[in-house]
């Protein structure tokens, strides 16, 4: 049964091209790699057929996370962004529904005094309202540290 190629020899996809120039780019931000070097090293990447023309090109600079590749981070915060924005408006739609629910006991109640009563529910209406407008002034750390309401000290 014949073997398939090694690793070094296996054919590279566009994918594992742009991963590389995107190392480069790192290196490059870093000051690793002056402009001329980073130029020629991304077209090679993007010319490269096999794993070791790929590993060649970036064999002499540190290992970057993955975590930390700017296409990586990117992503992380947008997401992080949406999910903050599906929070708020869930914090809306509460606020909405419970509002309705106090009108409403407001209402029973005046209908069964026979006259308005005191406008009671602008208060928790009112100040949950203004709570939540406050929220939409707080700013988000996105610096991968936590939120600044967990954070100690």
């Amino acid at each position: 049964m014949a073997e398939g190629p090694d690793e070094q020899n296996m054919r590279v996809s566009d994918a594992d091209r742009a991963a590389t120039a995107e190392r480069l780019q790192v290196a490059h931000d870093e000051g690793r790699l002056s402009l001329t070097e980073f130029d020629e090293r991304v077209q090679q990447s993007y010319a490269a057929v096999v794993r070791a023309d790929l590993d060649r090109l970036v064999g002499d600079l540190p290992v970057v996370e993955r975590e930390n590749l700017p296409s990586v981070r990117r992503e992380r915060e947008a997401v992080e962004r949406r999910e903050a924005r599906t929070e708020w408006y869930g914090e809306w739609r509460s606020w909405a529904g419970t509002s309705v629910l106090l009108l409403g006991i407001w209402g029973m109640i005046s209908l069964l005094a026979g006259e308005f009563t005191a406008f009671w529910p602008i208060f928790p209406i009112g100040i949950w309202a203004l709570v939540l407008i406050g929220s939409a002034f707080e700013r988000p750390r996105t610096d991968g540290h936590g939120d600044a309401s967990t954070d100690k000290g």
